[in-house]
């Protein structure tokens, strides 16, 4: 379900630009993507995702495992280890756009 943004409050309505939508046009997305992709860098998450995709293919065999496999085992330990403090960094972040761009 996409979260609506409709004069100031959040709504489920038809017609109203979502969130994404918003994000997309001022190019916050982009910014927003952008520092993400540095504070994973910084956190050393990065480095610790491609490690785990070496000891997978390591285990499976590098003739053996296929991208598509290796995305499916690596998705959810990826996101599962997100440092809580860039997730919660990334919420505010959105929430105060919101709430400047349409609060």
């Amino acid at each position: 379900k996409v979260v609506r943004v409709a004069s100031g409050a959040m709504s489920s309505g038809q017609g109203q630009k979502s969130v994404e939508e918003l994000l997309v046009e001022t190019g916050e997305r982009d910014r927003l993507k952008e520092l993400l992709r540095t504070k994973l860098v910084e956190s050393g998450w990065r480095d610790g995702l491609k490690e785990h995709c070496k000891e997978v293919i390591r285990s499976k065999g590098k003739e053996k495992v296929s991208i598509d496999e290796l995305a499916a085992e690596i998705t959810p330990h990826g996101r599962s280890t997100i440092p809580q403090e860039i997730k919660q960094d990334l919420l505010r972040r959105i929430s105060k756009f919101l709430e400047e761009n349409h609060g």
